[in-house]
């Protein structure tokens, strides 16, 4: 070892040595702020004080502005969406996974928010099925088989949590096309994968796999969590899906969760098809019989399939003997708001609400006042666009996220006149 080696490792050490010491100068206090940049939540008012932002407004006007771009997209062109989803998420836990750019670590952050995703997929997607794949020093192994139950998925992931050796990017490709090819045509084939590592270790041609995906139409969509890689964008164009690298955990969320709502389907798929399916019966309670899904006896629990009189755990599925979709009555209710979405509400500003004619200054909805409290100034709102009626933030988000209905609107479907009519 030279001279001059030795004194750039020497350089190193003493830049180390004195961030640790500057570590340890500081009080608990200190470095909790230091690691939060709580200051970065503040902002100056018109009298040039200091107060926090509104985080709530902000992330509703992400949301309103999201919500607008989706909905002048399916308004330009009738869009076709598949309801009946088969999505491969893959979550890569190689070494770069361990990075602690992401607080406390890359690892902890997607554990957490795909919990979050399989509950929002499977509450948007009723009839579709999720199945989850790792890649771990080197290989890609299936962790879940597709399936409808979102507490399975968690638990398996969560037992397997840990970061080893290196990515590979082509063998997760190959274990998904090989599971997803023998999907039925009516099926829409997706893979959406959180990659962190900057590199790939491949055993043979990764563009000849990703030509395999194509053909087989699986739409693959990629989250990065490092930079941007050229092998990923690539994936993505010839696929059809989509490709972005999240900035933090707050973006990493926000990529992940607009994966949950069905994506507008491919031309191949957009053809009208008969589905035969089965709506199964619950069982009695006390019967003992052996469920097809575990190969194991159970008491009391599952669903006996109209068809073969099998036992499955679960819904929606399919039956492992006659090959029957098997489903709930309410699981098709769920799927219908996504034909016909509710339109965004327009935003009303705090002028427009004080000029209104409206005599109480409250939400439809919920019955909050929109006031803002302590002055008694008209607080941001938005209002529907057929029945006139206000409704506050939350409630905006609510009934396009989760209700899909408009209260104003259904309150004003059953008229006194019709519903006298229909007495008579």
């Amino acid at each position: 070892m030279n001279n001059s080696e030795k004194k750039r490792r020497n350089g190193e050490a003493e830049e180390e040595n004195e961030e640790d010491v500057e570590d340890e100068g500081r009080d608990a206090w200190e470095r909790t702020y230091t690691d939060e940049r709580s200051w970065e939540a503040l902002e100056e008012d018109e009298s040039g004080l200091l107060q926090p932002i509104d985080n709530k407004a902000i992330y509703h006007s992400q949301y309103r502005r999201r919500l607008q771009s989706l909905s002048a997209t399916s308004a330009a062109s009738r869009i076709q969406k598949g309801l009946i989803r088969f999505l491969c998420v893959v979550v890569d836990l190689s070494k770069a996974a361990g990075e602690m750019d992401f607080k406390p670590s890359r690892m902890a952050v997607i554990a957490k928010h795909v919990e979050t995703f399989i509950r929002e997929f499977f509450d948007q997607n009723p009839l579709s099925q999720i199945g989850l794949v790792i890649i771990k020093d080197g290989v890609a192994q299936s962790l879940t088989e597709l399936g409808g139950s979102p507490e399975a998925h968690i638990k398996a992931l969560m037992v397997k949590l840990g970061c080893a050796g290196d990515s590979s990017l082509q063998n997760a490709l190959e274990l998904v096309h090989d599971t997803l090819h023998k999907i039925p045509s009516y099926g829409h084939r997706e893979v959406l994968i959180l990659y962190s590592a900057l590199s790939t270790c491949d055993p043979g041609d990764i563009m000849e796999t990703i030509q395999k995906c194509k053909k087989a139409k699986l739409r693959c969509s990629v989250i990065g969590l490092s930079a941007e890689m050229f092998v990923c964008k690539h994936l993505c164009q010839e696929t059809g899906g989509s490709y972005m690298v999240a900035l933090d955990e707050g973006h990493f969320k926000e990529l992940l969760l607009e994966h949950a709502p069905p994506p507008p389907a491919l031309a191949e798929f957009a053809i009208a098809n008969l589905i035969k399916m089965g709506f199964p019966q619950r069982a009695a309670e006390g019967s003992i019989a052996i469920c097809s899904c575990h190969r194991e006896a159970k008491v009391g629990e599952g669903y006996i399939c109209p068809r073969c009189k099998a036992r499955v755990c679960e819904l929606p599925t399919e039956c492992r003997f006659c090959g029957l979709t098997l489903v709930s009555s309410p699981h098709l209710a769920r799927s219908y708001h996504h034909l016909f979405p509710i339109e965004p509400f327009t935003e009303v500003s705090a002028r427009q609400l004080e000029l209104s004619r409206v005599a109480s200054k409250t939400c439809f909805s919920c019955r909050e006042s929109l006031l803002t409290p302590g002055t008694n100034k008209a607080g941001p709102c938005a209002a529907c666009t057929k029945c006139k009626q206000y409704f506050c933030l939350d409630c905006d988000i609510y009934i396009h996220e989760s209700l899909h209905n408009c209260p104003g609107c259904e309150s004003r479907r059953i008229t006194p006149a019709a519903a006298s009519a229909t007495m008579s």
